[in-house]
């Protein structure tokens, strides 16, 4: 796996000289960060030895190379699921690639649904912890130890202080943001009322299908992580509604110009 890293690292060391220091992966219609980014370089992921490729219609699939908020970054516009049928190292395969290019901080966001009865359709949610519920781990297997540690310590997935400086920027912005639990699923079915049900009674305010794997290998590298989500649909009891990738990616869109705010100023201020 080590040798794969660094041939993917070796390629993209040849088509750009950004050395970035911020990596970002947006989600389902959340792209939209990208404009703000003064793009450098760009390199779709076909072109990158061992690069796995994104099936879903939604997410283009390139790295994007250049500057924001005075930082040089790393983004990913579009991500891997497991879903898709990758397995969770190559789920997770860029974050890896990613530290070998030198980020100090990751930056994750998503489309999710809401089972906390006190959210709505659009609400922003910052994510200050999750429950990882795939069946399958990304660290499973003989441990790189070059990269981190057997046992790696989750106790602190998210970055506190990067938590309390986004809500700190959404108030001086007047964003409504809540703070919450993420929970991580498979898919790529959306959840049943009674799986919805049984998510927020283990203590999530949140489902989705993506994130976990991708902070649990950048904790495991010591990489401090911050993500946020949008709730795009519900999973609450008497509020659940039939719904498509089409409404997904409609409110995403809808509330992306917010995330982008708080991302931005965050990346610009850490």
């Amino acid at each position: 796996m080590l040798t794969k890293f660094k041939e993917s690292f070796d390629y993209i060391q040849t088509q750009t000289k950004v050395q970035p220091t911020i990596g970002i992966i947006l989600g389902t219609g959340l792209g939209g960060l990208v404009n703000e980014i003064n793009i450098i370089d760009e390199i779709p992921y076909e072109n990158i030895p061992n690069f796995p490729v994104s099936t879903v219609k939604s997410h283009s699939g390139k790295l994007i190379f250049g500057e924001l908020g005075g930082k040089q970054v790393v983004a990913m516009q579009g991500r891997f699921h497991f879903y898709e049928g990758y397995d969770m190292q190559e789920v997770t395969f860029p974050v890896r690639v990613m530290k070998f290019m030198g980020i100090e901080k990751l930056f994750l966001s998503n489309a999710s649904g809401g089972v906390n009865p006190d959210y709505e359709v659009g609400e922003i949610m910052i994510i200050d912890d999750h429950i990882n519920l795939f069946p399958a781990h990304p660290l499973i297997g003989k441990n790189i130890d070059e990269l981190g540690p057997r046992f790696p310590d989750m106790s602190t997935a998210y970055d506190k202080k990067m938590v309390a400086l986004a809500q700190e920027i959404a108030k001086e912005n007047n964003i409504r943001v809540a703070t919450g639990t993420y929970a991580g699923l498979t898919g790529p079915t959306l959840e049943t009322p009674a799986e919805y049900k049984y998510v927020r009674v283990i203590g999530a305010d949140t489902v989705g299908m993506s994130t976990v794997p991708e902070v649990i290998v950048a904790r495991h590298m010591g990489i401090p992580c911050f993500a946020i989500s949008i709730i795009t649909d519900l999973g609450v009891e008497g509020k659940i509604e039939e719904t498509s990738l089409e409404d997904v990616i409609e409110v995403a869109n809808r509330q992306e110009p917010k995330m982008t705010i708080i991302m931005k100023e965050l990346i610009a201020r850490v």
